[in-house]
């Protein structure tokens, strides 16, 4: 394939006369470049990718594509290079993502759980879909482990060519705030795109509520999406629906939006309600637990039935749906119930603790602790969250990755209201709550939700909430009562 197929001519602002060369393949890693590639150089958070562009050559690289005047031949200089390398890589995959139709969901919080459901719904409809999300890549029989929320465009480009290749109709996906604000879906359009809510995180990266808002707000442009499914419970998703770029549909638990749920039920067994879209209603029963699932699965259900999905499907979709992996998924053991979810923003952290405290009898029991090299604006906050909202908190080590989980520890203690028990081995924090806590208690583990691994130093350690709750209550010779999204085996599963 020759460069000037891959690249828009108006994009280019220097070193045309190497648009004639032949491309094997797009790296954007100058350690990975083997002859007849063609290297993208990018500014990247710690590395910049011009310092590596004469390496690259030297590897045999064809030519470099960067947005700086690089001192070498075989360079061609762009406007954008990020959204060049994006643009690049939909090409090199024969523009699948256009034989598609692709449903992008963007927020804080519920993005997996919004995309699982919706996905659902398709596929009770007969649809062939796929995931593409925190979770990984699921489509037929394939299962990627990305590693991200939302793929770098190669890989994002290579799976729509495969779903492509395999009949698949739905691609739905998680868009990350990240992969907006770095230009990584340049040249890929939506049928839809969800606004779940956008609550504090990730400022670290971006500086403030207000740059973080702006970027995932990009989706919901004209050149991005062709109806935009907006939360009106959230103050950045009423401000889309009051000026909004494109036809918008509005969704809350509240009477009087588009679509809305009303004689709401709840508990640890699942959820029901009544839900009215553009004036018709049909009833809805759902594994999921919550409130703040009740806005998923409205969003969901705003989403599907927009597709021309008919209420009966929608229903049916949902009601076979189990709980999503890692999100509020409970297990019983010895009478307490036992909340394995993702939490990990403030906003996540609050909704969990104020549905399991809704639905406890007894007492509730909040393990947690917060990322390290992440937002370190939120520890306290999320401290003082855990504190006012759980009778008991144990704080304890996420992914402290290259911070030492102490000093994590240390900053979420600054916020808590009250004394709380800090204990730094995850595993062992988990298994003291077993122990200690009686019947009835509620034990929230939040944070790691469906994690398998624990990042440390740069390794990422084998480790996963639900084996150690699994293996401790194996150890008692007790039986452990789940929900239909436990992860293991039936062979796996204790029994008396």
């Amino acid at each position: 394939m020759l460069l000037k197929d891959l690249l828009d001519f108006k994009d280019v602002e220097k070193g045309v006369e190497n648009l004639d060369k032949n491309i094997c393949d797009i790296k954007i890693d100058s350690t990975k470049v083997k002859p007849g590639d063609v290297f993208f150089a990018m500014q990247g958070w710690k590395r910049n990718g011009n310092d590596y562009a004469l390496e690259a050559l030297n590897n045999g690289a064809e030519v470099v594509v960067s947005q700086q005047n690089l001192p070498f031949e075989n360079v061609v200089v762009v406007k954008n290079v990020r959204a060049t390398h994006a643009k690049a890589c939909k090409k090199f995959f024969d523009c699948s993502c256009d034989k598609l139709k692709i449903i992008g969901v963007t927020g804080t919080n519920g993005k997996t759980t919004t995309a699982n459901i919706i996905a659902a719904i398709l596929k009770s409809a007969g649809k062939k879909v796929g995931v593409i999300g925190t979770l990984g890549a699921q489509y037929n029989q394939t299962n990627v482990q990305t590693g991200m929320t939302t793929p770098d465009p190669y890989m994002l480009h290579k799976l729509f060519k495969d779903m492509s290749e395999q009949n698949i109709e739905y691609a739905v996906m998680e868009v990350s705030a990240h992969a907006l604000a770095l230009d990584k879906l340049e040249g890929v359009k939506f049928e839809i795109g969800v606004l779940t809510n956008i609550t504090e995180d990730h400022l670290d990266y971006f500086g403030d509520m207000d740059n973080y808002a702006k970027a995932k707000l990009k989706l919901f442009t004209p050149d991005k999406v062709k109806l935009a499914v907006v939360c009106g419970e959230d103050d950045y998703g009423r401000n889309l629906v009051i000026y909004p770029h494109v036809p918008t549909i509005c969704y809350g638990k509240k009477f009087g939006f588009d679509v809305s749920g009303r004689f709401i039920k709840t508990n640890f067994e699942g959820s029901q309600f009544v839900c009215d879209f553009l004036g018709k209603q049909f009833k809805i029963k759902s594994h999921l637990v919550g409130e703040y699932n009740v806005e998923n699965l409205l969003g969901a259900i705003a989403v599907t039935r927009s597709l021309g999905i008919s209420e009966e499907d929608v229903a049916k979709g949902i009601a076979l749906l189990p709980p999503v992996e890692g999100r509020f998924n409970i297990l019983n053991f010895k009478n307490k119930n036992i909340v394995i979810d993702y939490a990990h923003t403030p906003d996540g952290l609050e909704k969990v603790l104020k549905t399991a405290r809704a639905l406890s009898d007894n007492k509730l029991v909040c393990i947690f602790g917060c990322g390290g090299d992440r937002d370190q604006q939120k520890r306290p906050i999320m401290g003082k969250i855990a504190s006012t909202l759980a009778d008991d908190v144990i704080i304890t080590s996420d992914n402290p990755r290259f911070e030492e989980p102490q000093e994590i520890i240390r900053q979420i203690e600054k916020g808590c209201v009250k004394p709380c028990l800090c204990i730094c081995e995850r595993q062992q924090a988990i298994e003291y709550a077993l122990k200690k806590y009686k019947n009835k208690t509620t034990i929230l583990i939040a944070g790691k939700g469906a994690e398998q691994y624990q990042e440390i130093k740069g390794v990422q350690y084998p480790y996963s909430d639900f084996e150690v709750v699994y293996n401790f209550c194996k150890s008692l010779k007790k039986p452990l009562k789940k929900d239909k999204s436990y992860p293991f085996e039936e062979e796996e599963r204790f029994d008396d």
